[in-house]
Formats: C-alpha cells, structure tokens, sequence
C-alpha cells in the first residue's frame, strides 16, 4: 500500500484498487460486481463461474491485511438487483461473515439500485464520512471533496513496443475515482470523454506500484 493524500486525510492506495483510511480503520472499494459471470452465463455466454469467490476472496485477504473495522462499497455492488440472490452458498457465506464482522456500508449503483437482501449492512444511496462525500458516479457539479466508482478506469501505455493495461485511480483536487476491484470487470480508458466530463478537466491517473504511486496526467 502506498500513500494518498486527498480532502484533506490520509488513505494508503492498494494495487488492487481500494483504498484504506487508517484513521477510521476503513476500507474503500467500487464495482464489486458480483455474479456477473451468472447473469452473462443465462444470456448464452458462458463464463467462468468463480467470479464472485475470486472478488469475495480478494476482498477477505484485504481485511485480514489491513485489521479494517469498517468498509464502504461505492456502488455496483452487485452486477444486477438479482446477483445476491444467485451468490452460492459458499460465497454468501463469506460475504455474511464480512459484513458481519464489520462496519459495512453499500452504496447503490445504477446495476444495483434496489436490493433488498444484500447479505447483511446498510445501503445508503450517498453518505459524507468526515467531510468526504461517497457516491457511485462522480458529480460534475460536486465542489466537495468525492470519491466515487462507475467508470472503472485503466491506464493505457506503450512500454517497449508493447501495449500495457493497469487500473489505476483517476484524481483532482476534489475528485477521486477508485478503479474497480471485481475480478470480473472491464475499464474504461481514463482519457475517454466520460471520465473527462465527470471530473470536470485536467486529472491525473494515479497507479499504485511497491512503495510508489506513479503519476501520468490526462490531458482535458
């Protein structure tokens, strides 16, 4: 984990994508999206079904690294309202005994805006902890500091001849988009005009790497 100053606090930035706050004890992740590979699969294409073990089991060692208390999910969740329904047993075994060791908190997304069972915590549609406002996609308009999920940016780069992929965090001064951490989940390139509209111009993509974070601006 490496250090990431924003609003005004103290996280450590993960190479898996969240984000740890050590003055709550409390970790950040966006787009979960659990059982996709279901959802996909009764549409015909069929994918590896351990998506959800994978992202649940990567969310466990986390945990387990960081001692965290608490754990606010920035939405999407869930990859459709019915993915909690489809967890298997062993994977909603997991996801109750994280949510019921910790502080845990879902953000709704636009993938999972109505889920009445969600194995345990509370879903809020937005919160502010400590000033820093929690939402799945980023305000434009938002003059506070907010960090969000939705687009699940990668950065693109040439690197002897070849072309490299990484998710990375994407960041203003008052904006901060967390990558997405399920195991099955594309990106969205952080120079697409999407991203550029959410964070309102110039940004930087921010990618955890050992001891460093490396900085790559994105032109507005």
């Amino acid at each position: 984990m490496v250090p990431l100053s924003f609003g005004g606090h103290a996280f450590q930035a993960t190479a898996e994508g969240a984000l740890y706050w050590p003055a709550r004890g409390a970790l950040l992740v966006a787009d979960l999206h659990l059982e996709k590979g279901s959802w996909y699969a009764a549409r015909g294409q069929m994918l590896p079904p351990y998506d959800s073990l994978a992202t649940l089991s990567a969310l466990t060692a986390l945990v387990e690294r960081t001692a965290a208390r608490e754990m606010w999910c920035l939405g999407d969740s869930f990859h459709d309202v019915g993915g909690c329904d489809r967890l298997p047993d062993d994977a909603q075994r997991m996801l109750r005994s994280l949510t019921g060791d910790l502080a845990w908190t879902w953000i709704t997304g636009n993938h999972d805006p109505a889920i009445l069972d969600r194995c345990g915590g509370e879903v809020a549609d937005e919160m502010v902890v400590d000033g820093v406002v929690l939402r799945h996609e980023a305000a434009a308009a938002e003059s506070r500091p907010e960090m969000s999920g939705h687009f699940h940016p990668k950065l693109r780069l040439r690197v002897r001849g070849r072309s490299v992929a990484r998710r990375c965090y994407v960041a203003t001064g008052t904006k901060l988009i967390l990558p997405a951490f399920g195991a099955l989940t594309g990106g969205l390139d952080v120079t697409h005009p999407a991203i550029r509209q959410a964070v309102g111009g110039a940004a930087q993509a921010l990618v955890p790497v050992e001891d460093r974070l490396l900085r790559f601006p994105v032109a507005a």
